[in-house]
């Protein structure tokens, strides 16, 4: 047998992917496939939850069936997802009763205004971190039960689980043997006590969740079960888990308290470590676990933003710009470098740090010598404002994370030097750019192999960290504050 290979499954919002890794952090093979979404109303986003799972099935044959090595070198799988989409299922069957409700759904928003309206939110954030908000689990668990018939008395009945799409994945990957998540994706519910790392009967009670649909916490790195033989010819561990910002984070190295990722993909997620002290934000960011390794819990401050790489996405389908994101990378490196054009796509509302659910996306500052090139490419730039929004909060609420900082890119978005460049000019950050983007992924595969014993810690696991390329900022700091401030002037505008 030879070296060992680490096997990852990223299961993301646009599609799904597994990749083998050596032990020193290189890419074997891979596979990936599409998901489709659907929009059955306006702010809804849904998945088909068995379309996922078969999509994870498929791409771990398909990329071991491509790899020349016998199965028998892989010492164990990693899985990485979309953190707060979530599953309701029959414990006995193994169907879903409704679709999965996707991280990006707005469906809750009256319900996480009424509670608000209420005066729970600092109870909310004392105990999770979390804000209020129709992007977290805890409401969207809450709407299938009040909503699917007779769903409410079997949940209560212990006929029902549910679970992120890890936990969902895991539980089929092992045929029904494990009902587990990890700390990162548990932290990403509004019914997890960060501090003492277990379901709060509080937040179970605030959310109206039945305890006995919800599965076992485990660290990132542990035993959460065996992937069933007859899927990959043996029995496969899976050692590792962990929501994809957070995999992003520990493919990155960024282990240490003040060292700070963003990953462009669908969305776009910043988060800078702050050690093993919870923060707490005034600038209405998230606390979450960064990661629980041997029982050592490590925090971050986040900032989401819903819309990154869907609004390219737009650009092409949207408008009809064609080739793809190269073709509208294209057309917006053809703009007017003077142009006032300002796009702000809350299509789904407006993440972190203004969380306004009913927010919706707009165009400004158009002209009659303005075209789908300026249009292109100020939608490019609201990509890095609203990044900068974040910065600029993550600076007011941890001042010495910025003493040199600088900002590890990865994702879709981050293939692009000229987007990768402009993210450096438009924040005045240094900007290190991943020579592999496929960092998230590595993440799964690096816990993995600490849980399985491949690499004795986090600290050795991480020095498979990527290379990276150093983009220094090389705009005015005149013209960088002149086009932020016209951001912050529209973002009024679309505001609830």
């Amino acid at each position: 047998m030879g070296q060992p290979l680490i096997l990852a499954l990223d299961q993301g919002t646009t599609s799904t992917r597994a990749i083998l890794f050596t032990t020193d952090g290189k890419p074997v093979c891979d596979a990936s496939r599409p998901l489709r979404q659907s929009y059955p109303r306006d702010g809804w986003v849904e998945h088909d939850a068995d379309e996922i799972y078969a999509a994870c099935v498929g791409v771990l044959r398909d990329t071991v069936e491509k790899c020349d090595r016998d199965s028998v070198d892989i010492a164990a799988l990693g899985i990485t997802n979309q953190r707060e989409t979530v599953v309701v299922w029959d414990k006995a069957t193994g169907r879903p009763i409704h679709p999965a409700i996707v991280w990006q759904d707005r469906r809750t928003s009256a319900v996480c205004d009424r509670l608000l309206e209420a005066g729970h939110e600092p109870a909310v954030t004392a105990t999770t971190g979390l804000l209020l908000d129709p992007y977290f689990s805890g409401t969207k668990i809450a709407w299938i039960l009040d909503n699917v018939a007779g769903a409410r008395r079997r949940a209560e009945a212990g006929e029902l689980l549910c679970g992120t799409i890890d936990c969902w994945v895991v539980w089929r990957l092992t045929g029904k043997a494990s009902h587990v998540t990890d700390a990162t994706n548990a932290s990403r519910t509004l019914l997890f006590d960060i501090e003492k790392q277990a379901w709060s009967d509080a937040m179970l009670a605030l959310f109206e969740v039945p305890r006995a649909m919800l599965p076992t916490v485990l660290d990132c790195a542990a035993d959460f079960g065996e992937v069933t033989p007859d899927i990959l010819g043996r029995a496969i561990p899976i050692r590792g888990v962990a929501g994809d910002q957070q995999a992003a984070l520990m493919g990155q190295g960024c282990i240490r308290p003040g060292e700070m990722k963003v990953t462009y993909g669908t969305g776009g997620f910043m988060l800078v470590n702050t050690g093993e002290e919870r923060p707490c934000s005034g600038s209405r960011l998230l606390t979450t676990v960064a990661a629980r390794v041997g029982g050592r819990t490590t925090y971050a401050l986040e900032g989401s933003i819903f819309v990154a790489g869907a609004a390219i996405q737009w650009l092409n389908e949207g408008l009809g710009i064609r080739n793809g994101p190269r073709g509208a990378e294209a057309l917006a490196r053809t703009a007017r470098q003077d142009h006032a054009v300002v796009v702000v796509p809350a299509f789904t509302g407006l993440g972190a740090p203004w969380w306004d659910a009913e927010a919706r996306g707009a165009i400004f500052g158009l002209t009659r010598d303005a075209g789908l090139a300026e249009i292109a490419a100020a939608t490019y730039d609201s990509c890095v404002f609203q990044g900068r929004d974040l910065i600029e909060a993550m600076r007011a609420d941890a001042p010495s994370a910025f003493d040199g900082a600088e900002l590890r890119i990865d994702g879709g978005m981050a293939r692009s030097a000229w987007f990768s460049q402009r993210l450096a000019d438009l924040t005045g950050i240094p900007v290190h750019r991943a020579n592999y983007q496929e960092t998230t992924a590595l993440g799964a595969a690096l816990f993995a192999g600490v849980g399985s014993g491949v690499y004795s810690s986090v600290e050795e696991a991480v020095k498979a960290r990527p290379e990276a390329e150093l983009l220094q900022p090389a705009l005015s700091v005149n013209a960088r504050e002149e086009a932020y401030a016209r951001w912050l002037d529209a973002l009024p505008r679309v505001r609830s």
